[in-house]
């Protein structure tokens, strides 16, 4: 046995017991206490989610902290104008219990991260690619994923907010035009902490059993 390999992790029952626990506990978080984080928390957050797998080790996530209140604004303005196109859509029961839902938390959160992918990027050659260009995204779908187990692991809630029009934000960001919006998150401590989803909760939709197709 090769030294690297003696020197593995080995992840017993009782560490994978409480993954389980956080993968539960994990929550989209609207509702933030105003309170800041720890200084530098945020970077070792933002520094373990780089560490997530990419096609081709391309890592094209880039993110952006948006700490400048006039663009928090912009987008707050964003957020509104979306959702009350959405909001037009529902009709019925549907429409008065989507109007009620709190859907993100960009007045109350601390700390605002967008997470953009740079489609092409120049690293990983262009590895896994040229048959999925999609799994560019999705590489930087599973750093969103990597930094809200690593947030929920030190106590810190994250809210995605996907009612926004990528466009403008870009825009709003001053961001290179090749990047395109993957999230935009907020970053904080959560009021309260639940297991069942606050959609579930509020009545809008029920969490289902897994369905596996067999081959």
């Amino acid at each position: 046995m090769s030294a690297r390999e003696a020197d593995a992790p080995i992840f017993g029952p009782a560490f994978q017991a409480e993954l389980d626990t956080l993968f539960r506990w994990r929550r989209d978080v609207r509702r933030f206490r105003r309170d800041a984080l720890p200084a530098g928390l945020l970077d070792r957050l933002l520094a373990t989610a780089n560490a997530a797998p990419s096609v081709g080790l391309s890592q094209p996530w880039r993110f952006v902290t948006v700490d400048d209140p006039a663009r928090r604004a912009a987008v707050r303005a964003d957020f509104e104008t979306c959702n009350a196109a959405a909001l037009a859509t529902q009709d019925g029961a549907r429409m008065a219990n989507y109007a009620r839902l709190k859907l993100a938390g960009l007045e109350q959160a601390p700390c605002h991260v967008a997470v953009f992918v740079e489609p092409d990027p120049e690293q990983g050659y262009g590895l896994g690619r040229r048959t999925m260009p999609e799994a560019v995204a999705y590489s930087a779908v599973i750093a969103v994923h990597t930094l809200w187990l690593a947030a929920r692991a030190q106590g810190i809630g994250i809210g995605w907010v996907s009612i926004l029009d990528p466009s403008r934000v870009r825009a709003i960001l001053d961001v290179p035009e090749t990047w395109h919006l993957v999230a935009y998150l907020c970053i904080g401590y959560p009021e309260t902490d639940a297991v069942i989803p606050e959609l579930e909760r509020e009545g809008w939709e029920n969490r289902r059993s897994i369905n596996v197709l067999a081959r």
